[in-house]
């Protein structure tokens, strides 16, 4: 805690156990110590004056004139002590003030006097600099606060709006003069989202618009009084640019797969047509036929996969739940590869909510991914597969590394039916990822930072149930 004196550096304790008396006037102290100081000098003229062999009017004149010289000494005196504090006065209000244009000329740092002016110079130029950097920031944060698309409302405490930028006025339908000062409850839905603490997301209706919504509440405090923040984003545009994408990249996978199939089929079905309607085939066009029969079966063949990998795609069951051991389903993928040795890492057993022959058949896909990857023909020496598990608070992340070429391009990772494997069908990763979201988890692949190769990661909640209702 501070300790405070008095202007003349005593202690208040000090001072309060002396007599009370009424404060006298700084001006007229100074006044007063000044005449006291010179009455010393005055008094010895006075009596060699008076002691003097000079008439009576020479005594009376020099008398006055001594006695004006006192006073008017005394007052330049006190001129002189408080003209500088005056100045000081002025320059400590106009800080006060929060007007930094004040400084104090011909100060010197050759007396206590002159140092203190230069301190306060400078603390007004620090003062000065420090509310310019103010302004600034604060017209940068009105700029950002009035150009994005997220709606910002400040609360003061009795609930009443105070800030609003321009996509808080469109939700609303409403200027923002006629917002502003208003209560909560009469900017409906607001109050209720602003009794709401923490992040969520909803589907809403809105006077401006209709969508789903993230809505996050918070406080904070503007010169110590407290304030609530609701900032509401609209998730319907991302959504739809989102699904957007993801339709131009499926239709663009569909297309080249349809195309593979229909182009041969297409060229081949001209060509028998052409053999069959000349007068006279030439004498192996049976043959020609079987092969050209035979592309085509191959080619429906190829379609007819897709379709069903299309159909178990976009017919993924929910998730049946029940107690699982996750080193159980680990060991068991793990067992299931027979090109490749793959090391288990163990980690702590533990059981968590599941799907078993869903999460078995992620962890399967993952594991034979891994495998073909470590027996890339580019590679000369076939590289590891390891699987193994950890707990991290509420969630176990289960791991799959391997040693083969990494990760070239991600984009399309995720993507249905995109594939770079000779009779892949680009569905693997794609159900394992809808699997782990359908039990609240993520799948994330990733090239390794240690050596060469890819590692893909499962997080799993322990308890998917809370999770899933979380979200």
């Amino acid at each position: 805690m501070a300790s405070e004196l008095d202007i003349f550096g005593r202690s208040p304790a000090i001072s309060s156990r002396r007599k009370k008396r009424k404060q006298m006037a700084f001006e007229k102290r100074v006044f007063l110590y000044a005449l006291g100081v010179s009455a010393f000098p005055l008094g010895v003229c006075e009596l060699m004056l008076w002691l003097g062999s000079f008439s009576s009017q020479t005594q009376w004149t020099l008398t006055f004139f001594l006695v004006l010289a006192w006073l008017i000494g005394a007052a330049m005196l006190r001129t002189q002590v408080i003209r500088p504090l005056q100045t000081l006065s002025n320059m400590v209000a106009a800080l006060r003030e929060e007007d930094f244009s004040f400084r104090a000329r011909r100060a010197s740092r050759n007396d206590a006097l002159g140092e203190l002016v230069l301190e306060i110079n400078s603390l007004s130029d620090t003062l000065q600099g420090q509310r310019l950097g103010s302004m600034e920031a604060v017209a940068l944060l009105k700029k950002v606060l009035m150009e994005i698309d997220v709606a910002v409302f400040t609360f003061d405490p009795q609930q009443r709006l105070r800030i609003v930028n321009r996509a808080g006025e469109q939700l609303m339908a409403m200027t923002q003069e006629r917002m502003v000062g208003r209560a909560a409850h009469e900017l409906r839905p607001l109050d209720t989202l602003l009794n709401q603490s923490g992040g969520r997301t909803l589907r809403m209706k809105f006077p401006g618009r209709e969508g789903r919504w993230a809505i996050q509440q918070t406080s904070f405090r503007e010169r110590g009084v407290p304030h609530q923040l609701l900032l509401i984003s609209d998730l319907s545009r991302a959504l739809r640019e989102e699904e957007r994408q993801a339709w131009q990249r499926l239709i663009r996978v569909l297309g080249h797969e349809l195309n593979n199939s229909l182009a041969p089929i297409k060229s081949i079905a001209g060509t028998l047509r052409s053999l069959a309607g000349r007068p006279h085939p030439p004498a192996d066009w049976n043959q020609d036929v079987q092969r050209g029969l035979e592309v085509i079966e191959s080619r429906a063949d190829a379609l007819s996969r897709f379709m069903q990998a299309y159909t178990k795609l976009a017919r993924l069951p929910a998730p049946t739940f029940s107690k699982v051991q996750i080193g159980d389903l680990v060991r068991h993928a793990s067992g299931v590869e027979a090109r490749l040795p793959v090391e288990v890492i163990a980690g702590e057993e533990i059981m968590l909510d599941g799907d078993p022959d869903q999460l078995e058949q992620l962890l399967i896909n993952v594991v034979r991914n891994a495998v073909d990857a470590s027996l890339d023909p580019s590679i000369r020496t076939p590289g590891s597969v390891q699987i193994g598990w950890d707990v991290d608070g509420q969630l176990v992340e289960v791991f799959v590394r391997d040693q083969g070429p990494g990760l070239l391009n991600s984009n399309n990772l995720f993507v249905p039916f995109f594939t770079t494997k000779s009779g892949g069908s680009g569905i693997g990763l794609v159900l394992s990822r809808q699997i782990a979201e359908a039990h609240g988890g993520t799948l994330t692949l990733e090239n390794r930072k240690d050596i060469r190769g890819c590692q893909a990661t499962l997080r799993l909640p322990l308890d998917s149930h809370a999770s899933l209702n979380g979200n």
